[in-house]
């Protein structure tokens, strides 16, 4: 069990096992827009694809009525635990993001760190790597996530989003304005690669996804009705 100072208050207690997404650069990014958010009892809140839910338990220290979802049983029973572990009240369900939501439920804000890694081959079908790796774009959920989240956001609702500038910072802006979102970049980041972006630096290249091959911008994405 390790400490994720997700909060600028006390630190949460945050229990990761092997084959769940553990709270990492791009966690803390979201984090950080999420705190910029107004929230209060009365915010109604939706995390897609929540992995360990340590965005989910941050929502709802800071008022929130979160719903957390992932399709991962795993991830689910991870997110209510640790609920449990830092005394946080969730709404954790079974599902394929916004499909798990009831009919005709809305929210006034959605946030989501969907997998985004470009991978050679497709999305996994199981296994950790499920987690990170989105389709050869990258943007398989990211895709999906900028369709449906117009119909679960109520009209003044906001939807924050965090990946990587290789699938696309521009396409999912565009995308966002297709289904009838204001969207703008509000946090970015840079960093070093991981050791998945550097295990296939060849096939980034050959695909001209990246130039130096050093380094990737993690960007958040803040989008509302326009």
């Amino acid at each position: 069990m390790t400490a994720a100072p997700l909060t600028a208050a006390r630190p949460l207690r945050c229990w990761v096992p092997r084959g769940v997404y553990a709270p990492q650069a791009d966690t803390r990014l979201l984090g950080r827009a999420l705190r910029r958010e107004r929230i209060t009892e009365k915010t109604d809140v939706l995390e897609l694809g929540t992995g360990s839910g340590m965005l989910a338990v941050v929502a709802a220290r800071l008022g929130g009525r979160v719903t957390a979802v992932d399709i991962s049983w795993q991830a689910v029973v991870v997110t209510w635990i640790n609920a449990l572990l830092n005394g946080e009240h969730l709404r954790v369900r079974h599902g394929d993001l916004t499909t798990a939501v009831p009919g005709g439920r809305r929210f006034d804000l959605v946030i989501a760190n969907p997998p985004y890694v470009p991978a050679p081959g497709g999305a996994p079908p199981r296994g950790s790597a499920r987690a990170w790796d989105a389709g050869t774009t990258g943007r398989l959920l990211i895709d999906r996530i900028c369709d449906s989240a117009p119909k679960v956001l109520r009209p003044e609702g906001t939807l924050l989003i965090v990946h990587s500038h290789l699938c696309g910072t521009g396409a999912t802006l565009t995308r966002l304005a297709a289904a009838g979102l204001r969207a703008q970049v509000v946090d970015r980041t840079r960093l070093p690669f991981g050791r998945v972006l550097r295990s296939r630096l060849d096939w980034l290249r050959e695909r001209g996804l990246t130039a130096d091959g050093t380094t990737e911008e993690l960007v958040v994405i803040r989008a509302e009705h326009a």
